[in-house]
């Protein structure tokens, strides 16, 4: 296969990528979508990394490449980021994790879509700091919510703000990988 082939792949499976999670976002389609993103990422990461050579050519190829990247990065996480607090929460009725998530940390889903796409401007933008400054803001930002939330009453919500953030961040740096892979 030519490199230019190996390219129009991975463009072809973040598209597909992005596709899946946008399916995921509903609470019955996660379950199936969320992983099927994730597999779908892994592959074009696989596809980016394991040919001597990727060629995504041209600049409207490139800005297609990073668009769907961005896209999928901050799409795709909220979905695997509410698959994560299923698996944690075995026990407890995925609706009521999320609603008893809410209540403490509202606006928790448009939080983590802007985290997400600012971690992934600043690693595809060759700004790693940025990851930084990001979870910096973010910590600071929710500091008053936890503390209020942990005094005297056990919420779990400092471990669901560290649960969420990281598999937020690691979903955005490993969509802002495959971008860089190509981009190298």
């Amino acid at each position: 296969m030519s490199a230019e082939n190996w390219g129009a792949l991975v463009l072809v499976l973040l598209a597909f990528g992005l596709a899946c999670a946008a399916v995921a976002w509903s609470s019955t389609g996660r379950r199936i979508w969320a992983p099927a993103a994730l597999l779908t990422l892994v592959a074009a990461g696989v596809a980016a990394a394991a040919p001597d050579d990727v060629v995504v050519d041209g600049h409207g190829l490139t800005t297609l490449l990073v668009v769907l990247g961005g896209l999928l990065a901050v799409a795709g996480g909220g979905p695997l980021t509410a698959l994560v607090f299923d698996l944690v929460d075995r026990r407890e009725l995925p609706a009521d994790s999320m609603r008893q998530a809410g209540s403490v940390l509202r606006g928790g889903a448009w939080i983590g879509a802007l985290e997400r796409g600012a971690i992934y401007a600043t690693l595809v933008a060759g700004w790693p700091e940025g990851v930084a400054v990001v979870l910096a803001v973010k910590g600071l930002g929710r500091y008053p919510e936890l503390r209020a939330a942990e005094d005297g009453v056990r919420t779990g919500a400092a471990e669901r703000f560290i649960i969420g953030t990281f598999a937020s961040v690691l979903w955005a740096c490993a969509c802002a990988g495959v971008v860089v892979l190509l981009r190298g």
